[in-house]
């Protein structure tokens, strides 16, 4: 075991590098608290840090806690390293695989942004025009058009969007479950607690219904004019996912392809780089009308049964338009608890429903919003957020 003898000065660089890696790596949305700075302070002494093989797989073994975040340490290090000049020595020893030929991987971008963010070490006055700067660039960024964005602004979009919670709007099933304040009696139950006072009833045990979230199902349209508006919406299904496991997700282009478990994946960019490999026609044609007929055939049964809220994220810019879009989109209708139609074209002022798609399609939905901007999506999840109107059916049978 090799044992390390260094200097105060090079014990303080030491430490810095240490820090400042760690807050890269927490920038990057793996979670490093302080026990685990202090156990690669204490770890690296002992091995060779001139060997760049083994203090990777010092601080892996030390920060790495989860499969998903293996991808994005293994990225933030060659980052990291290479652009340290304090540990230069590092990259001249064994190196790792070299990633530089193959395709960037899922993560690559979160990385980097992390590695791009700048130390803190600017003086509180500083710190606190910057402040400023960016609640002003913030309330900008709320209003400003996804197609109209910098590369940067895209990267600031997407963590508010990440950041973003839906309330769970509760939806009564027909199942009970024991409740002090339910309204039916639990007849078994309270028979039986009667076995312990000779026959006699003390105690009446009562049933409530059960509640659970509304079911949500996506459809998007990935054609030409709807790509930029859609993936940022994707990220969007994808934060809301963790907490509402219920939310059935469909790319719809020249046809339908469901997407719903390639979303599920933890990693943001991992379940965006999967939902891209399983379509085949994004940025494409749209052919809105065959692919609700191939949804309300294949699928409508299977994710709409339990009083969905059905989310259509389109510009209705349809090349076939005719009746048989007016009849899918009423048997999508009558097949949802609500129907809500989110277009971008409702950025303009002045816009109008001229176009034959919009005009069949329109009758058929509940609501017809904005999604062009941070504040629509905001506006959206308040909108989720409000109790569920009546539906035709006056319960929802739950699934067995």
């Amino acid at each position: 075991m090799a044992i390390n003898h260094l200097a105060p000065e090079q014990t303080e660089q030491f430490a810095d590098n240490i820090v400042g890696f760690a807050r890269a790596l927490r920038a990057a949305g793996m979670p490093v608290g302080p026990g685990a700075v202090i156990d690669a302070m204490n770890a690296l002494p002992v091995i060779d840090i001139g060997n760049r093989a083994d203090v990777f797989t010092t601080l892996e073994a030390i920060f790495v806690k989860r499969h998903e975040h293996a991808l994005i340490f293994k990225q933030a290090f060659n980052l990291f390293f290479r652009a340290s000049e304090e540990w230069k020595h590092m990259l001249d020893s064994v190196p790792l695989p070299d990633q530089a030929k193959k395709k960037p991987q899922a993560g690559a971008r979160r990385v980097q942004e992390a590695m791009s963010q700048p130390r803190m070490t600017e003086t509180p006055q500083h710190q606190e025009q910057d402040l400023r700067l960016s609640v002003s660039d913030k309330e900008i960024l709320q209003k400003k058009d996804f197609a109209q964005m910098s590369a940067a602004e895209i990267t600031e979009a997407l963590r508010a969007i990440e950041r973003m919670r839906l309330p769970q709007a509760e939806l009564l099933t027909r199942r009970h479950r024991p409740d002090s304040r339910g309204l039916r009696l639990d007849l078994r139950r309270t028979l039986r607690a009667s076995l312990r006072t000779g026959g006699d009833i003390i105690d009446i045990h009562r049933l409530g219904r059960i509640e659970k979230p509304a079911p949500i199902v996506a459809l998007l349209d990935i054609s030409g004019s709807m790509s930029e508006y859609t993936r940022l919406f994707l990220h969007f299904l994808h934060a809301i996912g963790d907490a509402r496991k219920r939310v059935s997700v469909f790319l719809f282009g020249t046809r339908l392809t469901n997407v719903t478990r390639a979303l599920r994946q933890r990693d943001p960019d991992e379940a965006l780089a999967s939902c891209s490999a399983a379509v085949e026609d994004w940025a494409g044609g749209t052919r809105i009308s065959a692919s609700l007929h191939n949804f309300n055939k294949l699928w409508a049964r299977r994710v709409l049964s339990q009083g969905a809220i059905v989310l259509l994220i389109s510009d209705g810019l349809e090349r076939e338009a005719d009746s048989k879009l007016a009849f899918e989109m009423d048997r999508l209708h009558r097949s949802c608890r609500r129907l809500i139609w989110l277009n971008p074209l409702l950025r303009f002022g002045g816009f109008e429903a001229k176009a034959q798609g919009i005009k069949m399609m329109l009758p058929h939905v509940d609501e017809f919003r904005p999604v062009h901007n941070l504040s629509s999506i905001q506006e959206l999840i308040t909108t989720l957020s409000r109790p569920l109107p009546p539906h035709h059916r006056s319960l929802i049978r739950s699934a067995a």
